[in-house]
């Protein structure tokens, strides 16, 4: 059997004020340099041979182990619960892949930790999927998709380890999968009563010259330090879904011994009080076939 390869690893944002960008309306175009980012992510990923996405979705909150959707296929029509007013009929159709799904829920129990892999009827994608499929995954035969949940009470090395996991699987596999990791920098939302205000604005300074410091360290290759300070990080800064997408992405791609350098897709941007970017990170080569 060939061996599966991680082809391309990459933080993404999902924001729904991006759906808004692209519908007619008040909003129309605010966050083009996103859908542009997002678009080029599935660009390289198509380029580098991939065939499969497995997104770590930071909406699919789960409150108890870990779980990855193994269903065939995902169709259906999605509005979303949290932002009906900004997502809604939102309608899709990508095949997904349950030998994968199954072989990422045995390599996370097999590191200790309790998975469960489902082909559930009812059981529909979030929108930390739906918004970067929409713009990465659209053109010509769609790629397979596999999302995980994000356990809104795992530790950062809980999910260290599931990316880690996920990293083997995919070995085991002969897929060529687009990593993605979906969710927010900082993620502190702005009071109720004023959150119309904050559209385009950081919920606090302080917030964004934090997540300006993760770029720094990312694009310029000081993962270590970086890692040093993240726990503290989702902490101090209401981090999305416990950054389990974070934890993951950095999991897969070698924890503190990866070397490469963030390539930053899109100019860093506020949304809703949170802090929002695209990154690549190149792939070492021990996740290459």
């Amino acid at each position: 059997m060939t061996m599966g390869e991680v082809v391309l690893a990459a933080k993404i944002t999902h924001v729904p004020s991006i759906w808004l960008s692209i519908n007619p309306g008040k909003h129309h175009g605010i966050r083009k340099p996103a859908e542009v980012g997002l678009a080029e992510v599935g660009r390289r990923a198509r380029e580098r041979g991939a065939d499969t996405f497995v997104v770590a979705d930071s909406h699919w909150m789960n409150s108890m182990s870990f779980h990855i959707n193994g269903k065939a296929r995902h169709q259906g029509s999605y509005a979303s619960h949290e932002l009906p007013h900004f997502i809604q009929d939102l309608e899709y159709d990508y095949p997904g892949n349950q030998e994968l799904a199954r072989l990422i829920g045995e390599e996370i129990n097999a590191g200790g930790q309790k998975s469960l892999v489902h082909d559930v009827k009812d059981l529909g994608l979030e929108y930390a999927t739906l918004v970067p499929m929409h713009f990465m995954n659209r053109d010509g035969d769609p790629l397979e998709v596999v999302p995980v949940g994000c356990n809104i009470y795992s530790s950062i090395d809980e999910n260290r380890r599931v990316g880690e996991a996920i990293a083997r699987a995919v070995l085991r596999s002969d897929r060529k999968v687009a990593f993605l990791a979906s969710g927010s920098l900082s993620h502190q939302f702005p009071p109720n009563e004023i959150s119309s205000q904050y559209l385009d604005k950081i919920s606090n300074p302080i917030n964004e010259q934090a997540d300006r410091l993760v770029l720094d360290q990312w694009t310029t290759g000081r993962i270590p330090e970086f890692l040093a300070a993240l726990p503290a990080y989702n902490e101090r800064f209401t981090g999305e879904a416990a950054m389990a997408d974070t934890g993951m992405l950095f999991g897969i791609l070698g924890w503190d011994k990866y070397t490469g350098h963030g390539e930053q897709l899109c100019d860093y941007f506020p949304s809703s009080g949170t802090g929002q970017v695209i990154v690549d990170f190149p792939i070492p080569d021990g996740l290459k076939a």
